[in-house]
């Protein structure tokens, strides 16, 4: 079956956004971007040197067949976070942003008042914005209101790894939204992955997950194939849950009844 994934008219083969921070070493990074499948990669602005003057996360991303999603990490006001934009589409990034304005310094909850009100003031601007934003609907509407080309919505705090906290408020934000969403933040296996597409998510976005396992290039082929097993099951639509068992195998024609 055809089942595309489109982000602002720009298809892309996996579903699966990955990372670039927390490796032990940009080698790492690169084996475990290669496993993952990802073509869309998201790198912090503010955390590379973008003039490419010494080494840097950059030189081990093969931006031929990787997109690079420059994100606005670190940033606590809408002034900020539009700042950072700017800085990463003037050096050569991208006109997308992965939109981050940090609300609370130690949930890194987003400043959703902020939030909108930096979408609004990029659109117009010309970019792609993808706000990470709390698993709120009111919010995620505003959002897609104010310009979002996606509304990516956390699935539990940012590196916590507790998976997806509220599923239905996934589920509701899907079901209203008429563009992509992407579960970021809070996946810690692959079983949260599959999940946060079982619901319907159009994508899932991580990093620490991956970065912090044990075997971050084995972590990273897992959350590929439970990305794809999650869409897929998705599509096929599970079967409803019932109170009581229902026999596999019917009754009616058995020998002997």
């Amino acid at each position: 079956m055809s089942d595309t994934f489109v982000i602002a008219a720009r298809e892309f083969r996996s579903r699966l956004i990955v990372g670039t921070g927390k490796y032990s070493s940009h080698a790492v990074m690169q084996a475990a971007h290669e496993a993952s499948g990802a073509d869309m990669v998201t790198v912090a602005v503010r955390r590379v040197d973008i003039t490419r003057q010494s080494e840097s996360l950059l030189d081990y991303i093969d931006t031929s067949r990787i997109f690079l999603l420059p994100n606005t990490a670190a940033c606590y006001t809408a002034d900020e976070a539009i700042r950072t934009a700017r800085l990463g589409r003037e050096a050569g990034m991208s006109n997308w942003v992965k939109l981050e304005v940090i609300g609370d310094e130690r949930t890194l909850f987003p400043d959703t008042a902020a939030l909108v009100e930096a979408t609004r003031v990029l659109v117009k601007e010309g970019f792609v914005v993808l706000p990470y934003t709390n698993d709120d609907p009111v919010v995620c509407r505003k959002l897609e209101d104010a310009g979002a080309s996606a509304v990516m919505p956390l699935g539990a705090p940012i590196g916590s790894g507790l998976g997806i906290q509220n599923p239905n408020n996934i589920r509701i934000i899907r079901e209203q939204s008429r563009v992509p969403v992407i579960v970021d933040a809070g996946v810690g296996t692959a079983s949260d992955a599959a999940v946060a597409m079982e619901l319907g998510a159009d994508g899932v976005l991580m990093n620490t997950a991956i970065a912090g396992a044990a075997d971050p290039v084995a972590m990273a082929r897992a959350m590929r194939l439970a990305v794809e097993a999650g869409r897929l099951a998705y599509l096929a639509g599970r079967i409803p849950r019932k109170m009581y068992a229902t026999a596999s195998s019917p009754l009616e024609g058995v020998v002997g009844r």
